[in-house]
């Protein structure tokens, strides 16, 4: 009860708070279909044409200009591809606010407004710090190629600077250092454990319905809390309010459908609207006669016959529904929920996961406060089982499962020339249950439940050439005792209109573990669990400093450093150089052989605790070429890295250690219309690491106690001898992948779309997995064309 009083006070006196000078807001909607228009650029002007303060609208087209004096003004509003919209207005005291709706209406008449939206992206660049930061809307992920005919978040966020992706399977991201679950993955406010399909190519987001994406590889501010590593925050946009629209689409991959429309019309941009979207995997269907030399195997069925098996054994199913209901053009609500169900089956192994929830999400204008109020309510649940065959009649089996539910505040003040000020807090509470074996087959068993409560601030002043912008957030763990402070910091210097230098740096913390075995030579499976309590004592870290730990929560300080230059409107270069110091990591203990009971007291923690305490390093530099114009669009990545890890006993290379990776994308639209496009994706990394496998033994089970004659005894399966850990380096990866789209419009103003693609165009065998008691060897994709067709109306 205290707990809630104190929230409630906060969010009332968060009301009153800020309300000493006239402001001046607004929100932007798009006239055709209601959604409000994110990142555009709104001028305050004098009667004659000067400018003298502006604002970016935010994710839901809102904007506002603080400090706004006496007098008579004009409202600007010019928006790529959309008839510029002025509007007079006149400020007749020193308090107050006053509130303006703009509906954006297409104009096509508008050839030449390039440089409208490029004056817009230079504004925020020289505004906001924008460091290990990648924004990205729609159409900006439909500018990478994509595989089996079909656009995918996972395609962008392979090809951003700092990201290590372990192939085409698996769906496994690395973040400068950073393991999957130190990811923090957002939709709409809501943590999503799994984003990615089994099949590397597909995540459960649904890129027709991407309002914007923001992807964060390190250095983020204390509104993001919970991870160590990096944060990609996904907005979807809500159903057209205005007419029933949709889209469907097929082709070998995958069949899905979207559908839109109000539910209750109003004038303006008010109203309750729904969006609805479904897909289903066809691979599963389609690869065994399309791609017959995929995954091809020959076994003997119970009669003794050949039976030749092929193709691509992947099943997945996504559900996301959403209903809409909008106030008078700012304030609304929003109720969604989503479901996911993913499944592999290898000979060697098998895969299943299922992920599913909903919630609420709100947003709240008060009409006499200045500030923009977000909340959120959800709740979800994921769980996932790896089966995997060690030896004849014999299957090793993982799960993992995570449920909860979180809630959350976020308020947003704005302050002159563009400055900011947010605020917020959360409350999350969620159980796990991990069930996995050691290297020597012990079973690990974990099962909690745990409670967290964060608040922030983040404050950002901008000045002629300084963008400052530090923050702090305090993270309770609250079923561990213990309350991690995190100081965090951003900021940005404009030397000139083309030049700024940028840094960035903090403290982060986060409860999830993953836990995966390397046994397997490339993961497959990422178990999630809570942070362990399981832990050796006394923990001498990779400095020589000894802790003593209480718990397995995980600690990192980021530092970062960069510029950015722009050599003409088109063409940018960004490079920055990071380090990350993971001061506490819980990892499995592979080197379990003693149950941590009594009899064994006397044995060293590292030898009978289930996870070990690590700390590790990852440094590196990221650089960035970009290239975009109205027809062209070039994206070019280099990254160099190195992470190590040390366990108490040795310093090693973790499985994402991958030392070159270079990403190269092309996209160029043809015709006069533009209406056919053509794009290009090359991607290289240098090999990943693993631990060889140098022999074998036979593992006896003395079934007959002492008097068993090893001599004459025969085992029944075998156990591997593994080599230095980490020691040797798999292949070098690479992939050459090109897409072809034609447009065919219709005077309905319906589309018809054809796609063309081919993946790994030069058939390049890339290694995948490994079994290392069968030596059996799965490879990444070979050559895989591809038709895809979808209508849009």
């Amino acid at each position: 009860m205290k707990l809630l009083f104190t929230l409630t006070l906060f969010l009332l006196t968060s009301l009153s708070v800020y309300s000493q000078e006239y402001t001046v807001r607004g929100v932007l909607f798009n006239k055709e279909n209601g959604e409000p228009m994110p990142y555009e650029k709104v001028r305050l002007m004098t009667m004659d044409s000067s400018t003298i303060a502006g604002a970016i609208t935010d994710v839901d087209g809102l904007f506002s200009i603080a400090k706004v004096e006496v007098g008579n003004y004009i409202i600007k509003i010019e928006s790529f591809g959309y008839e510029t919209v002025t509007k007079n207005i006149e400020i007749s005291k020193a308090k107050g606010i006053s509130d303006f709706t703009f509906e954006m209406e297409k104009d096509k008449s508008i050839q030449d407004i390039e440089g409208v939206k490029v004056s817009g992206d230079l504004k925020r660049k020289q505004n906001e710090v924008l460091i290990s930061q990648l924004k990205l809307d729609k159409k900006g992920l439909e500018r990478i190629p994509s595989v089996g005919a079909e656009n995918d978040i996972i395609a962008a966020f392979s090809v951003t600077p700092g990201v290590v992706t372990t192939g085409d399977q698996g769906g496994q991201l690395y973040v400068r250092g950073g393991t999957p679950i130190q990811n923090k993955i957002l939709l709409d406010g809501m943590t999503i454990y799994n984003p990615f399909h089994s099949i590397g190519f597909f995540s459960i987001f649904e890129t027709e319905l991407v309002k914007n994406v923001d992807i964060y590889t390190g250095g983020f501010d204390a509104m993001y809390g919970g991870r160590i590593s990096s944060v990609m925050d996904i907005t979807y946009r809500d159903g057209n309010s205005k007419k029933f629209s949709g889209k469907v689409s097929a082709s070998p991959f995958m069949a899905k459908a979207v559908l839109e429309g109000p539910i209750k019309k109003k004038d303006g941009p008010g109203g309750v609207s729904y969006v609805f979207s479904a897909k289903h995997s066809l691979i599963d269907y389609s690869s065994s006669t399309i791609y017959p030399n995929i995954n091809r195997d020959t076994t003997l069925n119970s009669e003794g016959e050949q039976v030749v098996s092929a193709g691509m054994p992947f099943n997945f199913t996504d559900l996301y529904g959403k209903i809409t209901i909008k106030g008078s053009g700012r304030s609304k609500v929003s109720f969604f929920g989503f479901s996911n169900n993913d499944n592999v089956n290898y000979d060697a192994a098998n895969i299943t996961w299922k992920q599913g929830g909903g919630g609420v999400n709100f947003l709240m204008v008060p009409s006499s406060s200045p500030l923009f109020i977000r909340g959120h309510v959800n709740g979800s649940s994921f769980s996932t089982q790896f089966n995997e065959i060690i030896a004849v009649g014999d299957t090793l089996k993982r799960e993992s499962s995570i449920g909860g539910f979180d809630l959350g505040f976020d308020f947003t003040y704005f302050l002159a020339n563009e400055g900011e000020f947010n605020y917020g807090f959360s409350v999350n509470s969620f159980s796990t249950d991990f069930v996995t074996f050691s290297e020597v087959n012990r079973k690990i068993q974990l099962q909690n439940w745990s409670t967290e409560i964060g608040a922030y601030m983040n404050y950002r002043l901008v000045t002629t050439r300084w963008v400052i912008q530090p923050s702090f957030r305090a993270q309770a763990y609250a079923s561990y005792g213990t309350v991690s402070l995190e100081p965090r910091f951003g900021m940005k210097y404009n030397v000139n209109e083309k030049f700024r230098i940028k840094a960035s740096g903090g403290r982060y913390s986060q409860n999830f573990t993953s836990a995966s075995s390397d046994k397997d030579v490339v993961n497959l499976f990422n178990g999630l669990l809570s942070a362990p309590t399981n832990v050796q004592d006394v923990f001498l870290n990779g400095f020589g400093n000894e802790k003593n730990p209480q718990n397995g929560l995980q600690y990192a300080w980021h530092g970062i450093l960069g510029f950015e230059y722009d050599f003409t409107k088109k063409l940018s270069l960004n490079l920055e150089g990071y380090y990350k110091y993971f001061s506490q990591l819980s990892n499995i203990n592979q080197n379990k052989i003693y149950d941590d009971v009594s009899e064994f007291e006397d044995k060293p923690d590292e030898l009978k605790k289930d996870f070990l305490i690590e700390d590790g390093v990852s440094y590196g530099a990221d650089l960035l070429l970009k290239y975009s114009s109205e027809r062209l669009f070039l994206w070019t990545v280099y990254s160099y890295g190195k992470s190590t890890r040390w366990d108490g006993f040795q310093f090693y290379a973790p499985v994402f250690d991958r030392r070159h990776n270079v990403n190269l994308v092309g996209t160029y639209l043809f015709g006069k219309e533009k209406d056919l496009e053509l794009s290009i994706r090359w991607n290289y990394g240098s090999g990943l690491p693993f631990t060889p496998t140098i022999g074998f033994y036979e593992s006896l089970n003395f079934a007959g106690g002492v008097t068993t004659d090893i001599t004459t005894e025969n085992a029944d399966d075998v156990t591997p001898i593994l080599g230095e850990f980490n020691s040797k380096r798999l292949p070098d990866y690479h992939r050459l992948d090109v897409t072809v789209k034609k447009k065919f419009t219709f005077k309905n103003q319906t589309v018809l779309e054809g796609t063309a693609s081919v993946t790994n165009l030069y058939n390049r065998k890339n290694i995948f997995y490994i079994n290392r008691i069968t030596n059996e060897e799965i490879l990444q994709f070979p050559i895989l064309p591809s038709l895809g067709l979808s209508y849009k109306w």
